[in-house]
């Protein structure tokens, strides 16, 4: 491809994006192929000469969009929002074009010093103290791999690294039952073995019971491990609960804990005043990690990694071959010292582009919205004699038909279960769901970055008239 067919078919792809998002309501929002309708229409052998991009183009409608569940569908409601927005997808296009790899400074100094200046604007918006100094991470599940490094290295004094774990005692990280699954990930990974997860049972409000909490590091003590740290989740993935940092952290500072907080979902709330409550505490933790790519409007991946002992996290994963030594070394932040990966994409970019685009008072406008039309429609919701609410946090409600009068358990979470099916199938919404003790429950988030209330009661109107069909 020359630069006249690149510009060509550049413009075209700009256009197409244009009409995708003007048009996006009326796409199934989950895809409806099979398993392997995708696979059977693709080529059975890469071509031995190039194609034309308009053929290519075309096999892209034909055969890879009936294929694609449209997560920026303002009635995608499922999991959590991976969302985007315009000033986002700028910055990405940018980004491919620079093809920077954003390793060390000296590979692109811009690309180093503008992550160090908007990881400084992230953690003023979400009320952070100034001891913490940020990095950009491809996931949450990455950053809370580097915690618990750090954390083992750190309690070690960097002996893990150099000696493996044979003259360590077995260490305990301990979680709410409640905790993401790449927290039990990172436990396999970072060499403390599965069985050394403790998941400590939850309250009324599916936050970590302290007094659980407490019991299993005095026990886990008493029969010879080593209590490592404690992940606290500031909107577990179930139910968006809250776990209490504040006692959590005391529980940490009692025991010589790593306090690391996972809250990749609802970290974004943090620009709200209002919100900060759910980090009282704040000072005594260690590391926090949230998620610019679900909820801030920036395109995965950009995932916010801040610590309070940036040396220590350095001083773990540094490795300084001859090629990498340049005269810069030592004096500036060479993010590869900072996570897993030595190769590291310009993600600051676009972050910087809808920070700016946006600005904190907008982003804080769109986010209140999002969490008053959740609380819009948890009332319609409960107005309605086929439905109970059983929980609401922040923009997350979950939700199940009522159970009729001498139902049983299992017959009620088939019902549920089924309607979530057919709602899906129908690709006029899309929900997922989890279970709050036994009961499975319908989680509809409402967090799309285009959302409209008219959006949320369409698709209120969709869920009724399935129950009444």
């Amino acid at each position: 491809m020359n630069i006249e067919e690149f510009k060509k078919y550049g413009h075209e792809i700009v256009e197409w994006i244009a009409s995708y998002y003007e048009n996006i309501r009326d796409y199934p929002v989950r895809s409806q192929v099979s398993p392997g309708e995708i696979f059977n229409k693709l080529d059975g052998a890469a071509p031995e000469e190039g194609e034309q991009m308009s053929r290519i183009l075309k096999d892209f409608e034909d055969i890879i969009m009936p294929g694609i569940t449209h997560w920026q569908s303002p009635a995608f409601h499922a999991y959590f929002p991976s969302n985007t927005s315009f000033p986002s997808l700028l910055g990405e296009m940018l980004t491919s074009a620079l093809g920077a790899q954003c390793m060390i400074w000296d590979t692109s100094p811009a690309a180093a010093e503008l992550e160090e200046k908007v990881m400084i604007w992230l953690r003023d918006m979400i009320g952070l103290p100034e001891s913490f100094s940020g990095v950009t991470q491809d996931t949450a599940s990455t950053a809370t791999l580097c915690a618990l490094i750090t954390a083992r290295e750190k309690k070690s004094n960097f002996g893990v690294n150099s000696n493996g774990f044979f003259d360590q005692k077995p260490m305990r990280i301990y979680c709410s039952a409640e905790t993401h699954s790449s927290v039990e990930k990172a436990v396999k990974i970072m060499g403390a073995g599965n069985n050394n997860l403790v998941k400590v049972g939850v309250d009324d409000n599916q936050a970590v019971d302290i007094r659980l909490l407490r019991q299993a590091i005095r026990k886990d003590i008493e029969a010879g491990f080593q209590p490592l740290a404690v992940v606290a989740a500031i909107g577990t993935t179930g139910t968006v609960a809250i776990d209490p940092l504040k006692e959590i952290a005391a529980v940490c500072r009692e025991f010589d804990l790593w306090l690391h907080v996972d809250a990749a979902y609802a970290g974004t709330a943090l620009i709200l005043e209002e919100y900060r409550w759910m980090i009282e505490g704040i000072e005594d933790v260690d590391s926090f990690v949230f998620n610019p790519h679900k909820w801030m409007f920036v395109n995965f991946d950009c995932s916010a990694y801040f610590v309070k002992d940036e040396k220590a996290l350095s001083n773990t994963f540094s490795i300084l071959p001859e090629y990498l030594k340049t005269n810069t070394t030592g004096k500036v932040k060479d993010y590869r010292d900072w996570s897993i990966q030595l190769g590291r994409s310009f993600r600051a970019l676009k972050l910087w582009f809808v920070i700016r685009s946006y600005g904190v008072n907008q982003m804080k406008k769109i986010i209140r919205e999002h969490i008053n039309m959740a609380k819009s429609l948890a009332e319609m919701i409960r107005e309605h004699s086929g439905f109970e609410v059983l929980t609401v946090s922040l923009n997350l409600i979950c939700f199940r038909l009522r159970p009729y009068q001498a139902e049983s358990l299992e017959e009620i979470n088939q019902r549920n279960k089924n309607l979530m099916d057919k709602l899906n199938a129908s690709g006029k919404i899309y929900l997922t769901h989890t279970k709050i003790g036994d009961k499975l429950v319908l989680r509809m988030v409402t967090g799309q970055t285009y959302l409209t209330e008219a959006d949320v009661r369409r698709s209120w109107e969709v869920i009724k008239e399935a129950v009444e069909r």
